[in-house]
């Protein structure tokens, strides 16, 4: 069904209205002198004014049927207002049909009123969605100069260090000098390129995307981040399977990642709740899960709730998955990461919140 408007009624229309609304009301008035047949003019009418009002657009246009219906009946009896009759012509073959006919129209406006209240509401929603993942990939990028560009830096002053090392032959002092070159290379590309992919992701009017949370101290631990949250009122526990391990940085930065902002909506939608930290850590994967129970307070106003989509997206990089919802009286967010290096090069599908999983989006129609 399409969305478009009915076009507006050409004056050719209009006139042929008019003639119809005529015909019909001077064969009406003149029952016993016309033919049978030309009654079916009585039919042409009703059917005439109810399409007249399904696809009126414009207001002085109700008035047509009517004036033409009255016209036609003054030129055939002079007494035409005199009688009930009349009247009673013009409310059952004009007036109430017409009345009919605006009320579908008005109906089938407000249904495409509706439908594109609901496809705008969902571009919407993709959008913040959109910008949510955005600024979480240029949060994945500061992180991955923070982590990246420090042991690029160690290796080039480690290289230039071997290259002054006395003793050394001159194949392997030029080899040093080579590696060094090559991380000072390194290093400049990565900045080059996290510097494009902070441009490139930052959402028009957005403003400058700060890599970390003003509050949020560098290189802190999930154990700090509670005791964090903990002296700010909440009533927090954590809970660990066995002794942590080394992670990857970025899956270390990611599992901190979902507990911060899992905490955060829970002090927001359930104030007062008790919430479970819950890290379970094994040798080729890490699940970290946050549970709040019901809130016990009134929740505090936020915003549109993308931390959430952010989160979806940096997990989805990483080749995890991050599933969210009602969790008994009340919600839980778990989030599985791979520990293994190359498990971190392989990217997992959507996943939608009830933990089905569903094909990446292909690109946009339209987009560039």
């Amino acid at each position: 069904m399409s969305n478009r408007a009915a076009p507006p009624m050409t004056w050719r229309n209009r006139a042929i209205l008019a003639v119809i609304a005529q015909a019909g009301v001077v064969n009406g008035l003149h029952l016993d002198q016309v033919p049978a047949w030309r009654q079916l003019l009585f039919a042409v009418l009703v059917v005439a004014a109810y399409l007249h009002g399904r696809h009126l657009l414009e207001r002085r246009d109700w008035l047509l049927l009517a004036v033409a219906a009255a016209q036609g009946a003054v030129f055939a009896v002079p007494d035409f207002w005199n009688g009930a009759t009349a009247m009673m012509a013009l409310g059952v073959f004009v007036a109430l049909p017409w009345l009919a006919g605006r009320f579908r129209g008005q109906q089938a406006e407000l249904v495409l009123a509706a439908r594109d209240r609901v496809a705008r509401l969902e571009r919407e929603q993709e959008l913040v969605a959109e910008r949510a993942a955005l600024r979480e990939r240029a949060r994945i990028a500061a992180d991955m100069h923070d982590s990246l560009g420090h042991e690029l830096a160690l290796i080039a002053l480690r290289a230039g260090a071997l290259e002054l090392a006395p003793g050394l032959t001159g194949p392997a002092r030029e080899a040093a000098a080579s590696l060094r070159a090559s991380a000072v290379t390194a290093t400049d590309r990565l900045r080059h390129t996290i510097g494009v992919l902070r441009e490139t992701t930052t959402p028009q009017g957005a403003g400058e995307i700060p890599s970390r949370a003003p509050t949020e101290p560098p290189d802190e631990t999930v154990e700090a981040l509670v005791g964090r949250a903990r002296d700010a009122g909440m009533v927090v526990e954590l809970r660990r399977d066995r002794q942590p391990a080394a992670l990857p940085a970025l899956v270390d930065r990611a599992v901190h990642r979902v507990v911060q902002e899992s905490l955060t909506n829970a002090a927001r939608h359930a104030p007062g709740a008790d919430v479970l930290v819950h890290l379970a850590q094994a040798a080729d994967e890490v699940a970290v899960t946050v549970r709040n129970s019901a809130a016990r307070a009134e929740p505090v106003p936020s915003g549109g709730g993308s931390g959430l989509a952010g989160l979806r997206e940096r997990v989805r990089l990483l080749g995890g998955t991050l599933c969210a919802g009602p969790h008994g009286d009340g919600f839980a967010v778990t989030a599985r990461l791979p520990c293994a290096p190359e498990a971190l090069t392989r990217r997992r599908p959507y996943e939608r919140e009830d933990g089905h999983e569903v094909p990446e989006p292909g690109p946009r129609r339209g987009s560039r």
